[in-house]
């Protein structure tokens, strides 16, 4: 695992330090090595953390006749495979990286290369005859690649941080970032929160050519649907499953899983338990005591398969406000999903004794595993009640005193309702993230922006439930999920493989019905069809708990001192962005108990900390901003 940076410098001029202080800001991401390849038209840097081969294989890599140059990072795990084919056409190897066979593969095969690598991965190919640049995202987006244009020039990081190692990158905040942020939660590829750089999506090509770019599609998951029995499709994700397992354990350094209690998890561990021929090390997070914690089930699963089991909880006496602070740092962008925290304490506590953690990332998204897609078809049905008794419920539920859970049933149903007088794409991104579209217009003082009406638009579907799968597999697991694990996870050198984001099992996925996902209230169905008679019969029965904290709770106590530390009336309005007395209104309901809202200001919370922390700024905005009148469709809840 590796991070990698460059600069082209063909039309202006960079400092000679500017690469190697690009590459020292992501040494956390490899710590074991570092690399510098510089001429006169480009910059390419990289940082590595020895998985593969622990004597060979630095980078830069370079061909034998000096005219490619390849900077990587990621795993490719069918390397052996292909190494073997490269052979067989005259190609010598020096190591046994999988790094050097993708430099010769592309040699070989040019872009079609990529059709081959099984993997995930980020990667920057200088080819100097041709003074052209690739730069390459994986299919799913498992790892990271940020790219900005400066003139005619291109620069790229696998983190924000190195880009902003030029000079000629303004620190300016993005406003369709930002609204996408509150909408959402994270922000979505192309955008990112610094106004001028954007995320290469995931499964995109961009070349850069002389001054001149493109950018383009390399994979994309068929969407028809493949006819087959669920006996057929269970014996097809079984097969699957296996392999991906098993190319997933390929490892030269200590290797363990991270073990939720969930079916997820708990898959990986019941696969690696067939394949591998060592004792197995599982780690979790714990909240024991609390109606959320999962460490019965954890138990359960550490047991059968006689894991070597590691668990750290979460009650105890953490530094978490030290921990949240670093976020700004390792972040890059303002990350809301409030599971970063048990994330960085779990990557801190199994980078102790491993160097790899297999985790059970994407299923959700590829097999329907969300609550939230069960409210999206309740909601057609509830629908059609009158507006007027909805909002009667509205009133009603306002009384319904608020709970310290994490999300509790009131919590739920009030989201719910209020989603109810939504329409369907906007109610779904309305229960992922946190502020309704009504009232992100009145917290910002500048609303010019992403809508999201655009990324919805965009995404293709047979029904309304395929819509959103295909909405959260695009956008949501790569730039919320698959994020937040990347930069928790290599903050401590650490590196995560997600065995269910193997693209044939993602392309399987694609080709299911919906039906084979979401029976009934049955979430991930045909998972649990196929895992039925593998895991005890409680981890298949229980219910999605969600890896995150409470929320809630911690912002009115443990958490409460960091909270006004941070969001001031002086912090807000220094922003130029946000109306103090909006926030002040949420921050009051939320401590008052009028009103759950500590997904909200955790959101606000570390945007203002990522804001101070790298001295973004607001960009030009006209700050006499007339108050948008309260809606007259979307009852408020506060």
């Amino acid at each position: 695992m590796c991070g990698i940076a460059g600069f082209t410098h063909r039309f202006h001029r960079v400092s000679p330090s500017c690469i190697r202080n690009a590459i020292r800001t992501l040494v956390h991401r490899g710590p074991d090595q570092q690399g510098v390849y510089e001429s006169s038209d480009v910059s390419l840097g990289a940082v590595r953390l020895r998985i593969i081969d622990l004597t060979g294989g630095d980078q830069p890599v370079i061909s034998e006749d000096g005219d490619v140059i390849l900077v990587f990072n990621g795993e490719i795990y069918n390397h052996g495979e292909l190494r073997d084919q490269l052979r067989a056409k005259g190609c010598r190897f020096i190591s046994s990286t999988d790094t050097e066979v993708v430099l010769h593969a592309f040699r070989e095969w040019g872009i079609e290369c990529l059709k081959r690598l099984r993997g995930m991965f980020a990667l920057a190919i200088w080819i100097r005859s041709q003074k052209r640049l690739v730069l390459v995202r994986d299919r799913i987006g498992i790892k990271p690649l940020y790219f900005c244009r400066a003139g005619s020039d291109l620069l790229f990081g696998s983190e924000i941080k190195a880009i902003l190692q030029d000079p000629v990158v303004e620190r300016q905040i993005d406003l369709d970032g930002l609204n996408c942020f509150l909408r959402l939660n994270y922000v979505p590829a192309p955008y990112t929160m610094v106004r001028g750089i954007e995320k290469l999506p995931p499964g995109h090509v961009m070349e850069w050519t002389d001054g001149q770019t493109r950018s383009y599609a390399y994979w994309q998951p068929a969407t028809a649907t493949r006819h087959r029995t669920l006996e057929d499709a269970k014996e097809e994700l079984d097969g699957l499953l296996r392999d991906s397992v098993r190319e997933h354990l390929v490892s030269h350094v200590p290797l363990g899983i991270w073990a939720s209690g969930g079916i997820d998890s708990s898959t990986i561990v019941h696969y690696a338990s067939e394949i591998s021929s060592t004792r197995l090390k599982t780690f979790s997070i714990t909240f024991k005591g609390r109606t959320f914690d999962e460490s019965g089930y954890i138990a359960a699963i550490s047991k059968r398969y006689g894991t070597d089991h590691v668990e750290l909880d979460l009650n105890e006496g953490l530094d978490l406000e030290n921990a949240i602070e670093q976020f700004a740092y390792y972040s890059d962008e303002p990350c809301a999903d409030a599971g970063a925290l048990p994330v960085w304490f779990l990557a801190e506590m199994s980078r102790r004794d491993v160097t790899v953690a297999l985790s059970g990332e994407g299923a959700d998204e590829l097999f329907g595993g969300y609550i939230t897609y069960l409210a999206d078809r309740y909601a057609r049905w509830f629908r059609r009640i009158p507006a007027t008794l909805r909002a009667r419920g509205m009133d009603l539920l306002r009384h319904w005193p608020v709970s310290d859970e994490k999300i509790s049933l009131e919590y739920k149903l009030k989201r719910f309702l209020q989603g109810s007088f939504m329409p369907p794409e906007q109610a779904h991104i309305f229960w992922t993230g946190t502020f309704s579209e009504d009232e992100k217009e009145r917290l910002l003082l500048n609303s010019e922006g992403q809508t999201l009406a655009g990324l919805v638009n965009r995404v293709a579907g047979t029904s309304e439930l395929d819509r959103h799968l295909r909405f959260d597999r695009q956008y949501y697991l790569p730039d919320d999920i698959l994020s937040k694990v990347d930069r928790m996870s290599m903050a401590h050198s650490l590196e995560v493989r997600p065995p269910f984001l193997d693209h044939r099992i993602c392309e399987f996925a694609e080709s299911l019905p919906v039906h084979f996902k979401i029976r009934g209230s049955k979430l991930k169905f045909i998972l649990r069809e196929l895992m039925k008679d593998k895991l005890p019969s409680a981890i298949l029965r229980r219910g999605k708990t969600g890896f995150d904290i409470p929320a809630h709770e911690w912002l009115r106590g443990r958490l409460k001192p960091l909270l006004l530390d941070v969001i001031t009336e002086q912090s807000v309005k220094e922003t130029g962005l946000i109306r103090w007395g909006e926030v002040e209104s949420v921050l009051k309901d939320h401590l008052e108990r009028r009103a759950n809202s500590g997904y909200h200001l955790w959101g606000l919370m570390i945007l203002f900390l990522w804001m101070k922390k790298w001295r973004i700024q607001s960009p030009s905005i006209p700050l006499e901003y007339k108050v948008p009148p309260p809606p007259a469709t979307v009852p408020s809840l506060t």
